[in-house]
């Protein structure tokens, strides 16, 4: 898997990744990722198609996810650990 590139966002670090006629878009925050896979055959072919799946909305909906994960992780360790 090579990095085709990265998308900027002051919140988030989003990495797109590529193999094997894939992209893979990584985004993360505060030591939690979340990815998301496309076949080429999606009809995304370069690095400029990515960046036109990665918009605001899309950026939005991850954050709100990485709170969840973020309540879920320290609620776990709560139980488990302390």
């Amino acid at each position: 898997m090579r990095i085709a590139g990265y998308i900027e966002h002051p919140i988030v670090k989003i990495t797109v990744l590529h193999m094997n006629n894939r992209y893979v878009i990584k985004v993360e925050a505060n030591m939690m990722e979340q990815t998301y896979k496309f076949h080429e055959d999606d009809k995304l072919r370069t690095m400029a198609d990515m960046e036109k799946l990665v918009d605001e909305t899309f950026i939005n909906e991850c954050i709100k996810r990485f709170a969840e994960m973020n309540k879920s992780r320290g609620e776990m360790y709560q139980r488990n650990i302390l």
